[in-house]
């Protein structure tokens, strides 16, 4: 699953394959990931499953 994404990645130049839009939000790790993970209670996958964040 991570190699398909990553090649999705390569395919779109950066941008979540998971994504249509192409938007500097979109852009790997996209904004919506990167808010979640300064929440200090947040635990869980972005979006296309590449990252993931351990709350212990």
């Amino acid at each position: 699953m991570v190699e398909s994404i990553r090649e999705g990645l390569r395919r779109t130049g950066g941008y979540c394959p998971c994504r249509l839009a192409r938007t500097e939000d979109n852009r790997c790790m996209c904004r919506e990931f990167r808010e979640q993970i300064q929440d200090p209670d947040f635990e869980g996958y972005c979006h296309c499953r590449l990252y993931y964040k351990d709350n212990t």
